[in-house]
């Protein structure tokens, strides 16, 4: 055990180890994060108990599964809730008994507690041996789902994840798309872009087979990739990456969507004004893109008492954009221009005779507007699991698959505009007893005014016990425009990216206390060095088990986007990133304070209940002398009251701006989960949910439908 002397030694090691950078997420996530389906994840962001990011990252690392038996100390860290001290004892254990059978025995060796390996336990897969009677072992998984304004065949989605034998490994998915515009042409007459109307689909989104060597792995389809401290080159959603996975992830929508996303254009009346309301409809399931190619890996490779490996990628994947995140070059010098004919540019319906007049499509995602061709590799030596160096680089170059019509990326997208982009970097880790660093300093490049920039991220974990601090310090310079880098950043954005135009530090804590007490803590302050702009980050949550009956969780969050502008009169939300207009995003300068109580009331083994209140204030353009004021009411009860059979309902009511019903959303929701296990493991799942709009604004009075009703389906087959 450290004393008090030791601690806040390593505290100051670890704060001057941390001399450069930005980083993604670390195994710290903003809560103990215990779930058993993807749907407790979804409810855990709705509540805002975790944000999008660790969303994204537990939903893809829960679809994959994380093989106890290969995974590296790096992916082994990404799991929820352990700390590198645990992961050590996972690695040691196995590498004493050669092969974990059976979970629980990290329990009976004293390597994890049993609240930790239940509440991992989802995301595990315990690789089996050569199977005898079945050539081929893995999951499908089918989803879809409707609600009463829909037409036509259901959202849906298929899954399909398995491993035959010579390590071979298969996956796919293929979406029921009704929502997503057609084809994208260039119309000389109109000198603008046109689209074809939505419509059915079935499109096999992702496809992917990887073999896996003792020494060698390659994939051939859709996989995601990533190395060091994600900022060279990342885009795994994992907080420590370690080369590649198979790509096939797949996200629901929780709000349903306006059935017609079109203005007036040409016609003499708006085909969908909003004075007559607006219909919504189930959105389509999405899938996100990632890498479409090849890519391969040379592992273990004996040299100087240490290991070698070698990673190569090539990828040419075709991509949708955002309508507004266009501009044409050939009429617009610059994009940061606040000339009109910067703005992006039209995008029509495309109608059978070309000449009739025509409405315009707004907020839309349009399909295949360009192909991202990428090369890269990384090359690492290792001298131990804690010590290694490396080197990353990729080269990009953009393909504009729409002809006629110049095209290029607003100054605000994610893309540099100007043509060809990259990056190449070097990172480094080292152990030093109960304390790692790790680090990495990265150079983009560009055709943008500046070309490229530096970008430098370092940090240290200690752990011990079942406490774990990590700090961290970043660099990322206005000029640093990687899209491909995925580091601790702050939430905001600069020109599109989160890791760029940000000097920052952070310094983050959990730890467990005799047997009923965790806590969490993070302070996080950066500084935009092209705006003069400080702000700053903070929570602290603490859980404490009372009794085996209850168990309280507290948290508080508070954040500032300017610190010199403290005070009312400014906002702190801007736009709905799926309803960002021709403009860009809106900045916003506001603070915000959050205030949540979680409380769970376990009956038995089979039936616990969760409640949980949230009250915020935030700074709003609307009012000059007084915050916002949010609240939300949360209840989940599950029961299993047979072994087969897994009941889950929840209920929430939230009241946005409680002063005012005119001005933001005041809503109820409520759903019904039923589950039934099918064979042995095979899943069927039942889901209801309605959802009632109560707030007295336009829009919502000329809503339809109100209440909503949706119907979900889910069968997950195990072979």
């Amino acid at each position: 055990m450290l004393n008090t002397r030791t601690l806040i030694a390593t505290l100051c090691a670890s704060l001057a180890l941390a001399a450069g950078s930005q980083v993604a997420h670390s195994n710290q996530y903003e809560v103990f994060v215990d779930i058993n389906t993807e749907d407790d994840l979804y409810d855990l962001q709705v509540a805002g108990v975790i944000d999008d990011v660790t969303f994204e990252t537990l939903v893809e690392l829960l679809q994959r599964g994380v093989d106890i038996n290969k995974a590296s100390r790096k992916i082994l860290y990404t799991l929820p809730n352990l700390t590198y001290a645990e992961v050590d004892g996972i690695l040691s254990y196995r590498d004493e008994v050669g092969r974990i059978e059976d979970p629980a025995t990290l329990v009976t060796q004293g390597i994890l507690r049993a609240d930790k390996l239940a509440a991992i336990a989802a995301f595990l897969i315990v690789g089996t041996g050569p199977r005898a009677e079945l050539p081929l072992a893995g999951k499908a998984r089918f989803q879809t789902s409707y609600s009463i304004e829909d037409s036509g065949l259901p959202a849906s989605a298929l899954q399909l994840r398995a491993q035959g034998l010579q390590n071979v490994s298969v996956g796919l998915v293929a979406l029921n798309t009704r929502l997503q515009v057609g084809e994208v042409r260039y119309d000389p007459v109109r000198q603008a872009l046109t689209a074809e109307a939505p419509s059915d689909a079935v499109r096999l989104r992702k496809l992917f087979v990887r073999w896996e060597g003792e020494n060698a792995s390659a994939i051939v389809g859709t996989y995601r990739i990533g190395f060091g401290q994600r900022l060279t080159f990342d885009n795994t959603d994992q907080t420590d990456p370690d080369g590649f996975n198979g790509d096939a992830d797949v996200f629901r929508s929780t709000n349903l969507t306006r059935d017609c996303k079109e203005s007036q254009g040409e016609l003499d009346t708006a085909p969908c004004p909003a004075s007559a309301g607006y219909n919504y409809i189930t959105p389509d399931f999405r899938s996100r893109d990632g890498l479409t190619g090849i890519a391969a890996s040379l592992r273990n490779v004996e040299i100087g008492g240490g290991n070698l490996e070698v990673h190569g990628f090539a990828s040419y994947q075709p991509r949708s954009i955002y309508q507004y995140e266009l501009y044409n070059p050939a009429v617009c010098e610059d994009p940061r221009s606040e000339d009109p004919v910067c703005s992006a540019p039209d995008v029509y319906r495309t109608n059978a005779d070309p000449l009739a007049p025509s409405s315009e499509f707004s907020f839309q995602t349009l399909p295949n507007m360009y192909a991202e061709q990428i090369v890269g590799a990384n090359v690492t030596y290792a001298l131990d699991r804690r010590a290694h160096i490396g080197v990353t680089g990729y080269g990009a170059s953009i393909d504009w698959l729409t002809e006629g019509m110049e095209l290029d990326f607003q100054e605000w997208s994610a893309l540099p505009y100007g043509g060809n982009f990259g990056a190449v970097g070097i990172n480094a880790a080292k152990g030093f007893g109960i304390t790692d660093v790790l680090t990495e300093v990265s150079r983009s490049f560009d055709g943008m005014p500046g070309g490229g920039g530096l970008g430098a991220l370092t940090r240290a974990i200690t752990a011990w016990d079942k406490n774990e601090v990590e700090t961290s310090v970043r660099y990322y310079d206005e000029n640093f425009a990687n899209p491909h880098a995925r580091p601790i950043a702050a939430a905001d954005e600069f020109d599109g990216l989160r890791a760029r135009d940000e000097i920052g530090g952070r310094v983050q804590y959990t730890g467990q206390f005799d047997k009923r007490f965790r806590v969490r803590t993070r302070l996080d302050y950066w500084h935009s060095p092209s705006e003069s702009i400080n702000e700053v980050q903070a929570f602290v949550r603490g859980d404490v088990k009372l009794s085996d009956q209850f168990q309280w969780g507290l948290w508080t969050q508070y954040q500032d986007k300017d610190l010199a502008r403290s005070g009312r009169d400014q906002c702190y939300i801007g736009d709905d990133p799926d309803e960002i207009g021709p403009n860009g995003p809106v900045s916003c300068a506001g603070q915000r304070m959050q205030a949540t109580g979680r409380l769970r009331y376990t009956h038995s083994k089979t039936t616990w209940l969760d409640l949980q209140y949230q009250h915020e204030l935030q700074d709003d353009a609307r009012y000059t002398e007084k915050y916002r004021q949010d609240l939300s009411l949360v209840a989940i009860a599950t029961t299993k009251p047979h072994p087969r059979f897994r009941l889950r309902a929840r209920s929430r009511f939230l009241y946005e701006d409680i002063s005012d019903n005119e001005y933001l959303e005041q809503s109820w929701w409520s759903y019904a989960d039923l589950t039934y296990r099918l064979r042995k493991k095979d899943q069927l799942r039942f889901r209801y949910d309605i959802l009632m709009h109560l707030d007295d604004r336009t829009s919502t009075k000329t809503r339809s439908p109100n209440p909503e009703h949706w119907l979900r389906l889910d069968y997950t087959a195990f072979f």
